[in-house]
């Protein structure tokens, strides 16, 4: 199978000359779709409901028991529209990636797609994007977790400085090294295993938001949604403030809550895993981010219904401050709880994408090759996925992540937008080739998208724009020192002279 990966590689659309032929480089999606050696294939194991469950365990965590807050901090009661704003930009991405991975039904998610769409580089570029976001979500949240468990760990007798990072004046945050670990040991124990203890863990979650709307319902006051953006509409800086300051307006909040949004291009890493990509994965993707959106508008309509968005915006925990608020202490409690437990489904489902875009890339060449192997009895990359527990851990144990996790934002929406380019890339250069799902309205639907991904990137604070540039400048150094020569499409023009 390698000789013949090589061969359609080299057939594919790659120029002779060394000097440019980097630059239009492309996997042919025969190749991409054509399977690989025993040792670098995964195994399949999942079905729709699995990467449903993956879906709405990324995509339901950190965002809706946190960023509710800060959004209505931001947009006021205008946070609903930021919500849906947020969800209209993701649902034009999903559909253009329901596309994309149902043609090429492999791992890799928008790398893969720009690596046939626009070339190599441009695939590193993604790839690189994607490796910010993904490592950054899976750190942030296993900080985010670890504050929530720090009474648990006091309770068991752990010191004050095993419980924060050198930034919080600890040695190191034991809490989100040992989750990071942990979801790391169970991903590499076999996929279908992890995605089983995912779909639990996301009953629970969804359980506790269930909980909170009936219980938010019979106090709901209307009066709390005048005025409505109280901010405006646009992403600006308030009044007298410092250059570097948070914007404020309904499209700032959309620009933060975009980051509880993303998830569901994880779904999109497990097509090469999944018994029946062409039917499941539209299943999966469209599935969980409709679901998602619903979900988040009512828990968002009933937390303002409840208590006004000034107020519990101050909270670190909205959802819970609400409920105490009510006079409902121990339910409180239990959607806490819930959160402590559930919120490791969103490291597990990012760790999860991390490793697999990690894999590819490795089994491309623009990594060391002998990463991308997969053990024989459990049909992942074993090596790829600890390395990636093992980065998350270092980052969560001793960095703060306050002023870089926006980066996390960046990389999707450069991610996004490649995932759009390409759909219109690969419609006009092979309009007749098969497509299970076709996005509907393509030249509307992935023209919007891009745009609305543009928008809220402009929206995101100018540091966080520098974090990024300054990541793909070492992006860079790295493909041109390492992965332009090393790649197995630079590796066939070499060996055809």
């Amino acid at each position: 199978m390698a000789g013949n990966e090589t061969h359609s590689m080299v057939a594919a659309k790659s120029r002779r000359d060394p000097k440019v032929s980097f630059w239009t480089r492309r996997k042919a999606i025969d190749t991409i779709t054509a399977g690989h050696a025993d040792s670098h294939q995964l195994k399949k194991t999942l079905s729709w409901y699995h990467l449903v469950a993956l879906g709405v365990g990324a995509i339901v965590g950190t965002g809706i028991y946190t960023l509710t807050g800060v959004g209505a901090g931001l947009a006021g009661p205008g946070v609903i529209l930021s919500f849906l704003i947020a969800g209209a930009v993701c649902a034009c991405a999903a559909l253009c990636y329901a596309e994309l991975s149902t043609l090429m039904p492999a791992a890799g998610s928008a790398y893969t797609y720009s690596y046939a769409a626009m070339g190599e580089p441009v695939a590193w570029f993604v790839g690189w994007s994607l490796i910010l976001e993904y490592t950054l979500v899976c750190a942030a949240v296993a900080v985010g977790w670890s504050a929530h468990a720090h009474g648990l760990f006091k309770m068991a007798g752990f010191p004050d400085y095993l419980l924060a990072g050198p930034h919080a004046g600890g040695v190191v945050n034991l809490p989100a090294v040992i989750i990071s670990m942990a979801v790391a040991g169970l991903l590499a124990l076999g996929t279908r295993e992890s995605a089983t203890v995912n779909m639990i863990l996301v009953f629970v979650k969804i359980i506790a938001l269930i909980v909170f709307v009936a219980l938010c319902l019979p106090v709901f006051d209307a009066s709390h949604f005048t005025p409505f953006m109280p901010n405006g509409f646009q992403a600006h800086l308030p009044a007298g403030a410092a250059p570097d300051s948070a914007k404020i307006g309904v499209m700032a909040a959309a620009s933060l809550i975009f980051f509880a949004f993303y998830g569901f291009d994880a779904v999109s890493t497990a097509a090469e895993e999944t018994k029946n990509p062409k039917r499941d994965l539209t299943i999966g993707i469209v599935g969980s981010m409709a679901a998602c959106t619903a979900i988040y508008m009512i828990v968002a309509a009933a937390a303002i219904g409840a208590s006004r968005a000034e107020v519990f915006s101050k909270s670190e925990a909205p959802l819970v401050f609400i409920l105490e608020s009510l006079q409902h202490g121990k339910m409180a409690q239990l959607v806490a709880l819930a959160a402590v437990v559930a919120l490791p489904t969103v490291i597990l489902a990012f760790m999860y994408g991390q490793s697999r875009i990690f894999f590819v890339m490795a089994r491309d060449g623009l990594l060391p090759r002998a990463l991308s192997k997969v053990n024989a009895k459990t049909g992942t990359p074993v090596v790829m996925t600890l390395l990636t527990g093992a980065l998350s851990a270092v980052l969560s144990g001793f960095l703060s992540l306050k002023d870089i996790a926006e980066l996390a934002n960046a990389g999707t929406l450069a991610a996004f937008i490649a995932v759009g380019l390409s759909v219109i890339v690969l419609r006009r250069r092979e309009p007749n080739r098969p497509r299970v799902f076709s996005t509907p309205a393509w030249q509307i639907v992935a023209p919007a998208g891009i745009l609305g991904c543009l928008y809220l990137f402009y929206s995101l604070p100018a540091k966080t724009q520098i974090y990024f540039l300054f990541a793909h400048i070492i992006g860079a150094v790295v493909y041109f020192a390492y992965g332009m020569h090393k790649s197995v499409l630079a590796q066939a023009e070499k060996a055809q002279g």
